[in-house]
């Protein structure tokens, strides 16, 4: 009976208890969320690819998400705190949103181009993976924090701050679908230009990425993010994780331009002050 009070005890009974705990979880364990899984991604992910790894872990889908779940959550952790009915109002809508235009863009090849899923990415409905919010939003929540940090006060201006942050979306994408497109995650039956991407998918990305960066501005406090992001040491590990993944896949691939832009985003983490050396240590 004792025992299980005990344990009783140790359930966070708040929402503040649960913040909490989770910022110390992730505090102690940056070095396994932020490098040792993306490392070990590209591990995976090149051996899925090139043959050498076996059913079921082959691009098993539950792991993909996992893992993506995974590097997420420094950035989830951190954001919790600032998530109010507004900002979560936002999150909501941009979800929605996420899977109403991947829907469409299944179905009909609008706004991305005609493509279709290569491997399992975890559980789908309706021809979408479930966990499609996960891979997109803190994408661009990511680059929205990289861009205020190093906009200082320029970031006051709002045409200036959207603008640019709706750029790094882009950059971002330049790094993420040559490297998804050689994986085989997705595939574009016609190919296209820039390492088998196809125009088309950046144009549609030009929309995607201006309705979620002007929803997540609407939503969250901007000099509360900018608060938090300079007093939360791992809220851009996920950008870290993102670089070392992506890059790392790029690289081995030869996609050498999306490698550069991997490695400039390194360059601005370590301008912007966000780059941790003691993230290299286990």
């Amino acid at each position: 009976m004792g025992e299980r009070s005990q344990l009783l005890d140790q359930i966070p009974r708040s929402r503040l208890d649960w913040e909490a705990r989770l910022d110390r979880l992730v505090r102690e364990n940056r070095f396994t969320i932020s490098v040792f899984f993306p490392l070990n991604g590209i591990v995976l992910l090149l051996a899925s690819a090139e043959g050498w790894l076996p059913e079921p872990l082959a691009f098993n889908g539950l792991l993909i998400l996992f893992g993506t779940i995974v590097m997420r959550s420094p950035l989830l952790t951190a954001a919790l705190p600032l998530t109010d009915r507004r900002a979560a109002a936002s999150v909501v809508t941009l979800t929605a949103y996420a899977y109403a235009i991947e829907y469409a863009g299944v179905h009909t090849g609008f706004p991305y181009g005609e493509f279709f899923y290569g491997v399992d990415l975890g559980p789908i409905i309706a021809g979408i993976p479930l966990g499609l919010p996960v891979f997109f939003v803190p994408l661009v929540m990511n680059a929205y924090l990289l861009c205020i940090l190093l906009l200082g006060s320029r970031a006051e201006h709002t045409p200036t701050r959207l603008l640019t942050v709706i750029i790094t979306v882009l950059l971002m994408d330049i790094i993420l679908d040559p490297g998804a497109v050689a994986l085989g995650f997705w595939v574009y039956p016609d190919g296209g230009i820039f390492y088998d991407v196809p125009v088309s998918n950046y144009v549609g990305w030009v929309l995607s990425a201006t309705i979620a960066v002007v929803a997540l501005d609407f939503g969250y406090d901007r000099h509360a993010l900018l608060q938090r992001v300079n007093e939360c040491a791992f809220m851009l590990d996920d950008l870290v994780s993102f670089i070392i993944l992506w890059g790392g896949i790029n690289a081995w691939f030869g996609n050498y331009i999306p490698t550069v832009f991997a490695i400039i985003f390194a360059i601005g983490l370590l301008r912007a002050e966000r780059f941790d050396t003691d993230l290299l240590s286990p």
